[in-house]
């Protein structure tokens, strides 16, 4: 999974990445010559006393060790710059894909591990490959290399070699297999931190009300504990396998010394060829230690990797069919003619054979009790969700059929939550429309009626926007949410209790305002408040998910005692009539 998924993403890189190749092979080699020409320095220059073999040995290892700094230089620069290009990919690749999800997708990973997989796991794959890149193509080069130098050098002590590699291995092995399942149980972990943290912080002002502060607490130390657990057990298999790989190291190192010595005291072998063993076998025994290195990074790379692959293969169920027609929507038309949904895995659906007509220059108003599926009867419109039977359709054509972006620029959504982006005014009003000249956007506020507080701020239309628009009260958000749907003039405007967290006056004045830009257009208005679709086209009524009464506010007062209900719940009998 990890190399299929570095593979797909790594074509751009493969010169780099060949170039990095034949660096660090040019290095490892450079490395390997290094050795033997000590001995040499040894057996031939000082035991000799040949000092102008002394000189140009010395010149020689000299220019090697200069080829061996220049190449490891370039590698690393070129290695990192190609990992951290690779990371970037990654990143862009799982924001797209997380980008295309519906609401569906969305809710079957959940947004905590989404980020995780985002940010941490790409994060592990990166590390991986820049390690991979600057240090760990060497190993494989180094250890046969110096395995076949060893040996050219003395075979009698070989035997070395033939105990400590498998010995090496085994515990690599031992520990490596027991490192996967703890790091794929350590991103569990960072997910339900994840998850915790943001609840927590969305939810803030409920906990302060209903002074759960110590609850969440404990809860964050419940979760903060259970990674720490698994990072502790993560830790001791590491803890147990650096002493155990450096025990192997030196006990060789001793074996060498002890064994080696003895031959040179009885003359069958030279102290500069003892000494060029050594340094090979510690060059063996070091790439093994980067090989154990990249062991203990490649289970937790692997779990990122399939994580990630599980975001990147999923398919939406909102994706355009291959011969979606972009044809532009021209009038607004919009007609609901059968709609049902249901959630997966839910008993019963939320939307059952609803229909729903809405044209230009009027307003269809949908009213219901709380859970009646009044938003999700909203969110078929743009394709944030699909209908499971029936069929939404734009001028005549069904939504299905037409491109994503031909039915969603026809459409101004102005969801329940208004959600402004961190940046400025400016920016937010021009989300839909990025060329807007600054007198649309203030002919916009003055429709959501919100241009006496901006006009109040000092910055204006530059004024400040916090992550959230946390830094404006539910009422602003909600009167800049309905300007930035103004800006951009669609031909079919969606109001999902847009309203809610205005005043009276607010909300007459704004709908007041509403009618002058939305003469053209189709106007679709979910609310709560009688008062605010009493004078709607067309009335709506929702119960569980099924249609039950359609009309004027006068016709569902005589022949709707759902609406009637709701009616007189909010308002006397004699305002109603």
């Amino acid at each position: 999974m990890l190399l299929a998924l570095v593979r797909r993403h790594a074509g751009p890189y493969r010169w780099s990445i060949a170039l990095v190749v034949v660096l660090q092979l040019v290095q490892t080699l450079a490395n390997l010559y290094l050795p033997g020409l000590n001995a040499d320095i040894i057996d031939t220059g000082i035991v000799q006393g040949d000092t102008g073999y002394i000189v140009r040995t010395g010149g020689v290892m000299l220019a090697v060790t200069l080829l061996q700094v220049v190449c490891a230089i370039v590698a690393v620069y070129v290695g990192a710059r190609t990992a951290m290009a690779l990371g970037r990919d990654l990143r862009t690749s799982v924001f797209d894909a997380v980008g295309g999800f519906g609401s569906r997708e969305v809710n079957a990973f959940g947004a905590p591990t989404l980020i995780t997989r985002c940010t941490n796991d790409v994060q592990q794959v990166q590390l991986l490959a820049f390690l991979t890149f600057t240090m760990l193509l060497a190993a494989p080069v180094m250890c046969v290399g110096g395995i076949v130098m060893a040996v050219r050098q003395d075979l009698g002590l070989s035997w070395v070699l033939v105990v400590a590699l498998p010995v090496l291995v085994g515990v690599v092995f031992f520990v490596v297999s027991r490192m996967r399942p703890q790091f794929r149980l350590m991103q569990g972990r960072i997910d339900d931190i994840n998850r915790v943290m943001r609840e927590q912080i969305k939810g803030v002002r409920v906990i302060r009300a209903f002074v759960k502060d110590e609850h969440e607490r404990a809860r964050f130390e419940d979760a903060n504990n259970a990674y720490r657990d698994v990072a502790i057990a993560v830790g001791r298999l590491m803890a147990l396998l650096f002493p155990a790989v450096m025990l192997v190291v030196n006990v060789s190192s001793v074996a060498v010394l002890w064994f080696g010595g003895q031959r040179v005291a009885d003359g069958s072998l030279e102290v500069g060829t003892l000494t060029a063993y050594l340094a090979y076998l510690v060059q063996i025994l070091l790439s093994v230690m980067l090989a154990t290195f990249f062991f203990m990074l490649l289970p937790r790379a692997e779990v990122a990797a399939e994580r990630i692959t599980e975001v990147l293969d999923t398919e939406p169920t909102l994706a355009e069919l291959p011969d979606a027609s972009d044809a532009p929507v021209r009038r607004g038309a919009l007609d609901v003619r059968g709609a049902t949904f249901s959630y997966p895995g839910a008993e019963h659906p939320v939307l059952q054979s609803v229909d729903l007509v809405a044209r230009p220059g009027q307003t269809t108003a949908v009213i219901g009790s709380t859970g009646s599926g009044k938003t999700t009867l909203l969110r078929l419109v743009p394709r944030l969700l699909d209908v499971t039977d029936g069929v939404v359709e734009l001028d005549g054509a069904d939504v299905r059929g037409l491109t994503l972006e031909g039915v969603r620029s026809a459409v101004g959504l102005v969801p329940q939550q208004a959600f402004l982006f961190a940046g400025t005014i400016a920016s937010n009003l021009r989300l839909g429309r990025p060329g807007a000249t600054d007198d649309e956007l203030w002919a916009a506020l003055d429709v959501a009626s919100a241009r006496d507080f901006v006009e109040a701020s000092a910055d204006g239309l530059d004024t400040a926007v916090s992550q959230g628009g946390t830094n404006f009260s539910g009422g602003q958000r909600q009167r800049l949410a309905i300007a930035r749907a103004v800006v951009r003039r669609p031909l079919v405007y969606l109001f999902d209790d847009a309203f809610s967290a205005l005043d009276f006056s607010t909300d007459a004045a704004v709908r007041a305002a509403l009618r002058g830009v939305t003469r053209d257009a189709a106007v679709v208005v979910v609310a709560q408040r009688v008062s605010t679709i009493r004078d709607a086209d067309r009335i709506v009524v929702l119960d569980q998910g099924r249609v039950v009464g359609t009309g004027t506010h006068a016709e569902l007062m005589q022949g709707c005692g759902t609406y009637r209900e709701i009616v007189l719940s909010q308002i006397s009998e004699q305002e109603a009539a």
